[in-house]
């Protein structure tokens, strides 16, 4: 080794010695940064990651790594000191990992220089640092593979031209092999092969931070078969000299064939090896998560996982078939016998296609593509398919990628994250078929249905025959419980009262009527308890068997971990579009979709006075002038133990006409916040953090008006991240950034809730302001570059709060808001109609309300607020994917993890934030992005520099030690 070292550190002295390394050196550094900042443009890419500076590496390597070998033996050939090498008493091996060792040292001080730019993206945005190191080793790997490459060319000839060319020509072929331009022509199975030889498609799959064995040994292989070549290139020179043994050389020969072919073969044996690997990216995004795993335990049928993948397909979307395809083999793996993974290409099958389309509507999608020689449209599939019994969800490729515009042709198309919609839908399917199943089969605790119904004597028709019903089905559930639930009914009225006041202190119960001109009161409540939780089961408001038995199946299946959550949500209503397309305009189209991806949604407006009784969670979006009967429904929820998500602001903003408009709304919930030590001020947050957005813009061009689009910034929306985030909650924990459009802030009464757990989620900077203007067009030239008046609150802001624990409720001792039409009613009929005869026209009468006010809730209740509605809204949506070139659904995200946390299901929490494009750089302006820029020119001119001054230093320093052995050292 110490001959290795020697002549390692004899070529490191010959390369500093001269301008070759500097040149190689600054020539790496000068095109990295060029194309980071100018061909990938860095800041206009506008995401936190260092992938611009290795995307051309494989290509850049190959020409720099060529230029440093082409002269390392074929300049020692041309000036005729090969022969006094080899003469040496040092081994041809030896010699030939000495020369490897310089060069690929050369190389590495090159990569080193460049650790400037990913400290400065981790400055900038939340880097993950695992690709970056997964990306420096690839690039170390690559390098000595090229090195290696070149030598044995440069041995080959003592022309260092010659030796240039020979090298890039078999690099590059080495790099064309796995590119998209030849394996997009062989189909998947040739693609695949192809790829598993070329450099470049090995690179990529390290530089998503995924250390695989295979790849690893496949770099090394391909450098120890260049450097045995090179080895037996070298040893032959000496078979001239008289006297050689043609034995010596027979078996030269053979051991470097072997070694050759065995190097070689491994790759086909290493290839079955799949679980050699090693996730080295912030929340492990490329490995199966502990919530998938947990998800396919629960798994009691065979689950088919179907990939539908044409073998001629989009040039772009080839890539990441083979990455799908080893997700759902990781996937087969883990469910064991329980998962079943195939991959099809319908298209060689016409049954196959018959049945995708017929069954699972899966049909092929028309791509428009373009060769060297002709522009074509392809139709191709590429679609999963998840089945579990008779539930069954369709991945398409909308689904499944995320595309990043980089320019007007140029696109960045990856998977989104796979593991998180393949296992978001595994969960669907999954809870879909347990919820129409046995309804306790998945019960951990037993459940207990404690009924507090007056005698029948004392209800009002038609609860006598209702309450005969609920004994009926009680006996039914239990009976089919196989011990698993009981039940009791008891009167409160019965007895010394002890009961009823048990109960109201306890669960707020208060007796109900039927009307406010026959205020005899009655009780029937129902609960639900399994030791732990209770949950009150609505009575439903048609009074009937089949919906009580609706109310109570919903309940117990709050209790069943693995069952469909249903979700209600009030959302303004699509409006008629007037424009070209006609049809409706649905703002809140794409949370509606989300939604319904992922749980069961039921629209309400809740007029009624009611939410649905089979709701989970109830989520208002957007109110306004709520009247009485909604904002009771709302209270009631929440008193039952409910989750309510409210996202309101007290200004509605209208984008129409290309011009920002605002007025100033009355949610008609502003006193039933306060009383719940809550005040949504009638205000907007301005923050000088933000995100910039395209926002239309008026200019004074010669006294005419002009309106355009620009990207600015915009202080009506913060960007939220860091502090701002909470990072005790799971609802923000994991998302990074979030831009909070248009945003009112939130004061917290800390008395009202001073019993309660409070958690303040989402907050701005603490140099944000608040305006109550409605002018929301920023005005340049009056108030500088941020276009609004700074206010002189400045401060944090609240803009989403997350409260738990006990409500009393804003209609406690009140009568229910839904008795009093029934009185309007009564006082209009005739005296001497009795209330169940039958109108003229033959019609029976209405239903009777039975109405009460659950006067405080149990600890379980939760209320989260956030200040801004706009921000689902599918413009505000599309402004964020405009501006960042990508496809933002961080409010959509918060929403999912705020129902998932509230609905104690935070199986997904973990994965749902880790798209690929997710993570944001700082809002900076044009001189910080200019100032990083030249920072970063003038750090690499500054490495340069003390590389030479180390290279002097130790010359120095070796003269200094020569002279001392001479005797020279003391003069």
């Amino acid at each position: 080794m110490a001959e290795i070292v020697r002549v390692a550190r004899r070529e490191l002295a010959a390369f500093f010695g001269s301008p070759v390394a500097y040149i190689f050196i600054g020539t790496f550094l000068a095109v990295s940064l060029f194309v980071f900042f100018w061909v990938d443009a860095f800041f206009a890419r506008n995401i936190a990651d260092a992938r611009p500076l290795f995307e051309w590496m494989p290509i850049l390597l190959i020409f720099l790594c060529a230029a440093l070998t082409m002269r390392m033996w074929s300049e020692e050939r041309r000036a005729g000191t090969l022969e006094n090498l080899l003469t040496l008493p040092v081994a041809t091996p030896k010699l030939v990992l000495g020369k490897f060792l310089a060069a690929l040292g050369l190389v590495a001080v090159a990569l080193g220089l460049t650790l400037p730019l990913p400290i400065t993206v981790s400055l900038l945005g939340p880097l993950d640092w695992g690709p970056v190191l997964g990306a420096y080793l690839a690039a170390l790997l690559l390098a000595a593979a090229y090195v290696a490459v070149g030598l044995f060319v440069s041995a080959r000839t003592d022309n260092p031209i010659v030796a240039l060319i020979g090298a890039t020509l078999i690099s590059a072929a080495f790099y064309v092999i796995g590119s998209p331009a030849l394996t997009s022509l062989v189909g998947h199975s040739g693609g695949e092969f192809l790829r598993l030889l070329g450099t470049g498609a090995r690179f990529e799959s390290i530089t998503r931070g995924v250390i695989d064995v295979r790849d690893l040994y496949y770099y090394l292989s391909l450098t120890g078969t260049f450097l045995a070549l090179n080895i037996y290139g070298l040893e032959r020179l000496r078979w001239a000299e008289p006297g050689a043994n043609p034995r010596h050389h027979r078996r030269w020969t053979l051991v470097t064939g072997l070694a050759v072919a065995n190097l070689i073969a491994a790759n086909l044996w290493i290839q079955g090896i799949t679980g050699a690997r090693a996730d080295l990216t912030e929340g492990r995004i490329y490995s199966l998560s502990e919530a998938t795993q947990t998800y396919l335990s629960q798994l009691q049928e065979p689950l088919l996982i179907r990939g539908y993948f044409s073998a001629q397909t989009h040039p772009l979307l080839a890539p990441l078939v083979p990455q799908l395809r080893d997700l759902l083999e990781e996937y087969q793996v883990a469910g064991g016998d329980r998962v079943r993974v195939e991959i099809l290409d319908p298209q060689q099958s016409p049954e196959l296609e018959r049945e995708a389309g017929e069954q699972y509507g899966i049909r092929p999608v028309a791509f428009q593509t373009a060769s060297k020689y002709q522009a074509a449209v392809v139709n191709s599939y590429f679609d999963i398919l998840v089945k579990y019994g008779d539930q069954y969800e369709t991945l398409g490729f909308q689904d499944l990628i995320e595309v990043k515009v980089r320019g007007e042709m140029d696109l960045d198309v990856r998977l989104r994250h796979p593991e998180y919609d393949i296992t978001r839908t595994i969960r669907k399917v999954l809870q879909g078929y347990q919820g129409g199943g046995d309804l306790f089969a998945n019960l951990s605790k037993p459940l207990r249905l404690k009924a507090f119904v007056s005698a029948p004597d004392r209800l009002p028709d038609p609860l006598p025959g209702l309450r005969s019903d609920l004994e009926s089905l009680l006996a039914e559930l239990k009976s089919k419980s196989n011990g698993r639930f009981d039940f009791e009914i008891q009167d409160p009225a019965a007895g010394d009262g002890t009961l009823a006041k048990t109960i109201r202190e306890q669960y707020g119960f208060e007796p109900l009527v039927v009307s406010l001109l026959n205020p005899t009161p009655f009780y029937f409540y129902l609960v639900l308890e399994d030791g732990a939780r209770r949950v009150p089961v609505p009575l439903p408001e048609s009074l009937d068997r089949a919906d009580l038995n609706r109310s109570i199946e919903s309940a117990i299946k709050r209790f069943a971990p693995g069952v469909l959550r249903t979700v209600a949500l009030y959302a303004p209503t699509p409006a008629p579009d007037f424009g070209m397309g006609g049809g409706m305009s649905d703002d809140y189209g794409l949370l509606r979709q989300t939604l319904q991806d992922s749980f069961s949604l039921r629209e309400t407006d809740l007029s009624s006075g009611q939410v649905p009784q089979d709701a989970d969670l109830l989520l208002v979006i957007k109110p306004e002038s709520l009247d009485e009967k909604q904002r009771f429904a709302i209270d009631q929820f929440l008193m039952q133990g409910g989750t309510l998500i409210l996202a309101a602001s007290s200004f509605d903003i209208d984008l129409g006409g290309g011009a920002i408009s605002a007025r100033k709304i009355d949610t008609g919930l502003n006193d039933w916040l306060a009383h719940h030590g809550l005040t949504l001020e009638p205000r907007l947050v301005l923050d000088p953090h933000n995100t910039p957005f395209p926002i239309p813009v008026q200019r004074n061009l010669g006294g005419f008006l002009v309106r355009e689009i620009q990207t600015l910034a915009y202080p009506y929306f913060p960007d939220i991240r860091g502090e701002g985030l909470a990072e005790d909650s799971p609802i923000t924990a994991g998302l990074g950034q979030i831009t909070l459009n248009w945003s009112s802030p939130i004061t917290l009464d800390a008395t009202k809730n001073a019993k309660r757990r409070v958690t303040l989620l989402l907050q701005s900077s603490k140099d944000a302001w608040t305006s109550d203007s409605e002018n929301m067009q920023p005005d340049f030239e009056a108030h500088g570059a941020l276009g609004f008046p700074k206010g002189e609150d400045r401060g944090r802001k609240l803009l989403a709060v997350a409260i738990e624990g006990r409500f009393e409720s804003a209609f406690a001792g009140r009568p229910s808001p839904l008795l009093t039409k029934d009185e309007a009613e009564a006082k209009s009929k005739p005296e001497s109609k009795p209330e169940s005869e039958s109108d003229s026209a033959g019609q029976t009468q209405k239903q009777p309300v039975v109405s009460g006010v659950i006067d405080s809730s149990p600890e379980s209740a939760r209320l989260i607020l956030i200040g801004s509605s706009s921000f689902l809204g599918n413009t505000a949506i599309s402004l964020a994917n405009e501006a960042t070139q990508s496809r933002y659904l961080k409010p959509l995200e918060l929403i999912q993890n705020a129902i998932d946390w509230s609905l104690e299901d935070p199986g997904l929490l973990s994965l749902r934030s880790q798209g690929q494009f997710g993570r944001l750089l700082d809002p900076i302006g044009r001189e910080t992005r200019l100032f990083w820029e030249t920072l970063n020119y003038l750090l690499a001119l500054g490495g340069l520099l003390l590389v030479y001054a180390l290279h002097r230093h130790a010359r120095a320093r070796r003269a200094r030690y020569h002279a001392a052995i001479l005797g020279q050292g003391g003069q």
